[in-house]
């Protein structure tokens, strides 16, 4: 995806706006978003929105994509040309397609001082918009290494705010630079969520944003906005993040309760010009899900579930490759299971700050995490060359169909029906759906009968 591509999806933004209005307006419609590189769950996202004839809204976090590669190794343009094309290879419409930059902020830099984060902060957010970017999520809420006060506290709204507002002032003037029928940029603000990549930690549940607090943080954006100039942006700032009580970490799923947010939903209602995004829906019911987009949580974030039932896929595969081919000394097994662990293993950075306990409790963490910091190693060379393995060994063998559904019985029932191939790799995509369709009902895209699980 490049900026002369982008005419041929402008019109999405304009259609994701519009939807966010007709919720806040009272109809329970909105959007759910993809935040992950993995090919796998974007290649699913395509079917899924594919099928629903729905907008795509796809994410990459300020850690994950940045002008210096990030973790993935990827540019803004870099992940916006492999978005482009994995769309090409689905056939899937790129006007239906909407790329986010989420947590655009210092993050990454906070070791560095504000002046010099906030500067490349700055510089991500332009070459976001000229990759064909238009979801902003503007996140200064960190401190960065000579802000002074407690920095177990948030920053004061003065400073995020102020931040924030020169961080969408270098995302309007790159958009400026363009041509003048390309869609500008809309904005989310706030924060009161886990940092870019992570999950909760503790046992207790979060606690629900107040209405009160929420008045003022709207309040204080919206002078620094104007201050800067930035009238046009604010009126594009189309919802404000929130933390509605839902949560996940190691091995808990804090539910959303209706009855505690009522106050936080008539806000939306009754003096918000936007709707409320809630991170970190991971592993919530459909019925729920279903519920939050009624409260004016109209976009909801998922990642780590999807990459969750990836994960799941895999180890079923796994398993059903052991039990057929192990007996085989002709056959060089995958031990995809096996190369993940070591990956792990070697390098702990990505899982050690969030899994606790003794040896077997980080043992099984790594495997089994609602956290899913495993989402990280799937890329590595020994990882991707086992995967890849395990998908020849079993896509080279007629697979008896019992032995399939003792893995992946929704998967085999498919197959019997006539809705899925006999390819592994499918099947993957299959399990990451079932995930998908929840979203995508609770969106009101779809199926209209939200599933019980």
């Amino acid at each position: 995806m490049t900026i002369k591509t982008q005419s041929r999806y402008a019109s999405s933004t304009e259609r994701l706006a519009a939807r966010l209005q007709e919720n806040r307006a009272g109809r329970a419609v909105g959007a759910y978003s993809i935040c992950s590189a993995n090919r796998s769950v974007l290649e699913a996202g395509m079917r899924q929105a594919r099928k629903d004839q729905s907008l795509l809204l796809i994410e990459s976090t300020s850690n994950q994509v940045n002008q210096f590669g990030g973790y993935t190794g990827q540019t803004p343009s870099d992940f916006a040309q492999y978005v482009g094309g994995l769309a090409a290879a689905k056939e899937f419409p790129e006007e239906r397609l909407v790329l986010g930059a989420d947590h655009l902020g210092p993050h990454v830099w906070r070791q560095e001082s504000a002046q010099a984060a906030i500067e490349k902060a700055c510089t991500l957010a332009r070459d976001s918009v000229l990759a064909g970017y238009t979801k902003i999520h503007l996140d200064a809420s960190m401190h960065c290494a000579d802000d002074s006060g407690d920095r177990h506290q948030p920053l004061p709204d003065e400073v995020v705010s102020e931040r924030a507002a020169r961080i969408c002032q270098a995302a309007e003037t790159a958009h400026a630079t363009l041509s003048a029928h390309l869609p500008k940029p809309v904005y989310v603000i706030g924060t009161e969520v886990p940092v870019p990549g992570g999950e909760l930690q503790g046992s207790g549940a979060p606690e629900i944003t107040k209405s009160q607090d929420l008045e003022r943080t709207i309040e204080i954006a919206k002078q620094t906005f104007a201050r800067h100039g930035l009238h046009s942006a604010w009126e594009r700032t189309v919802a404000i993040v929130v933390q509605p009580g839902v949560e996940f970490g190691d091995n808990a799923v804090f539910a959303y309760d209706p009855a505690r947010t009522a106050s936080l939903s008539r806000f939306a209602r009754e003096s918000w010009h936007g709707v409320y995004e809630a991170h970190s829906t991971d592993y919530q019911s459909g019925k729920v899900l279903r519920k939050m987009v009624e409260d004016h949580f109209a976009i909801l974030k998922v990642g780590p579930w999807l990459t969750f039932a990836f994960r799941e896929a895999v180890f079923a595969l796994a398993a059903l490759e052991e039990e057929l081919l192990s007996g085989r000394g002709n056959v060089r097994l995958s031990r995809v299971r096996e190369e993940l662990e070591q990956a792990m293993l070697r390098n702990p950075a990505h899982w050690r700050n969030y899994y606790h306990g003794d040896k077997d409790a980080l043992r099984l963490a790594r495997k089994y995490s609602y956290s899913d910091r495993s989402r990280y190693y799937w890329p590595q060379p020994e990882v991707a060359a086992a995967l890849e393995r395990l998908l020849v060994n079993l896509t080279t063998e007629k697979l008896p169909a019992s032995l399939v559904s003792q893995y992946l019985p929704e998967q085999a029932a498919m197959m019997r029906e006539g809705r899925l191939g006999t390819a592994p790799a499918e099947w993957i995509g299959s399990k990451i759906q079932e995930v998908l369709k929840l979203y995508a009902a609770a969106c009101g895209d779809g199926a209209q009968e939200i599933p019980a699980c």
